[in-house]
């Protein structure tokens, strides 16, 4: 049996490196043809441009790794069918599971490829993608909106809380700072402040219209000043990341960064949580749409492999349109992220048990 493993097993993998190989030029190309006018308009040097699309290539291939996983599954199983391969496989005593084998055994390997790239290599992949986006296809708005820069509100301590009304990344300037110090459950100080700008050549703050209350027993102490330079344990732009900043950390960053940003009062925690989940439940993606394409293109149809790869599409598309729809809402809403990613994999998951149970008939 070691045979059929083995004829099945290179067909599985070499196929859906083929995949690969056929697609990802495809996706530079479309890739390129849209944004080849403003590459040219800004100027951008070569070198940057080849970095942006092997970090592209990286990217698009973590991204769509299971439709292209599951679209080869279907293809050269279906020329095992239409070939009567699989008759001749199940004729000899061979059980459906032991034909499903060395489909399992293709799918650990991939996901388990999947899953190191996913977890180290895509992160960094995708900060060189984000940050050639970021610094030459997007305009200044486009970068104030990709970060929170109105109520800025963050806990940068146990007991240390800060506040900005709104926040320029473009000169790292914030309004109406407030800094409030607790023991307990009661207040000790409070620093505040019309404006705050970071110095970035020495790291330092200038806040301006500067006040500091401290809070005694027997009474409070008042200091003013028009203007003071200090330094703080904060980055301003670790109080504002950019909302893609989950997809450029490996996953026990990201985990640590979660936990940080869940103390700060994030408003983009359900995004991070969502990246964090996805890394999760793709690589347990590619073994419900491996068993899918195998009940599917198992049987020879009168469509030949036509009606096999059309009626997988449909179901890659659905799978998809299902992961878009809950992840955007998990990230827009209150709705759970661990709800929301999971929730396509169970749902087709059960249709995977559905279409082999009648594909063993």
């Amino acid at each position: 049996m070691k045979i059929l493993d083995w004829y099945i097993l290179k067909r599985y993998i070499g196929t859906f490196v083929t995949m690969l190989l056929l697609f990802i030029p495809i996706g530079i190309t479309v890739n390129l043809a849209e944004k080849i006018d403003k590459i040219l308009a800004n100027e951008v040097p070569f070198l940057e441009v080849a970095l942006y699309y092997l970090n592209f290539t990286v990217y698009f291939a973590n991204l769509l790794f299971p439709l292209f996983l599951f679209l080869s599954v279907i293809w050269f199983t279906s020329k095992l069918a239409n070939n009567t391969e699989v008759i001749a496989f199940l004729s000899s005593g061979v059980s459906f599971w032991r034909f499903l084998r060395p489909y399992m055994i293709g799918a650990t390997v991939v996901c388990l490829g999947a899953f190191i790239l996913g977890t180290y290599l895509a992160p960094k992949a995708n900060k060189g993608y984000n940050e050639f986006i970021f610094e030459y296809l997007k305009s200044q708005k486009k970068k104030d909106r990709s970060q929170q820069t109105k109520d800025v509100y963050r806990q940068i301590a146990d007991n240390d809380y800060i506040y900005v009304s709104s926040f320029s990344t473009k000169t790292k300037t914030g309004r109406d700072f407030t800094w409030e110090h607790f023991e307990g459950n009661e207040m000790t100080y409070k620093i505040s402040a019309s404006n705050i700008k970071f110095n970035a050549e020495d790291t330092t703050y200038t806040l301006r219209n500067f006040k500091k209350r401290i809070i005694g027993v027997d009474g409070d102490i008042l200091e003013s000043r028009a203007k003071v330079d200090t330094t703080f344990a904060f980055d301003i732009d670790d109080l504002t990341p950019v909302e893609y900043i989950a997809e450029t950390l490996n996953t026990p960053e990201l985990r640590k960064f979660i936990a940080k940003e869940e103390l700060r009062g994030s408003s983009y925690i359900n995004r991070y949580k969502v990246t964090l989940q996805k890394r999760l439940s793709l690589p347990v993606a590619a073994y419900i749409l491996t068993i899918i394409a195998v009940a599917v293109s198992a049987m020879k149809r009168r469509g030949g492999m036509g009606a096999n790869l059309a009626f997988g599409i449909l179901l890659a598309f659905v799978f998809i349109f299902f992961d878009k729809i809950f992840g955007t809402l998990a990230e827009q809403s209150d709705f759970p992220p661990l709800v929301a990613v999971w929730l396509p994999n169970v749902l087709f998951a059960i249709l995977a048990i559905y279409l082999l149970r009648n594909a063993k008939r």
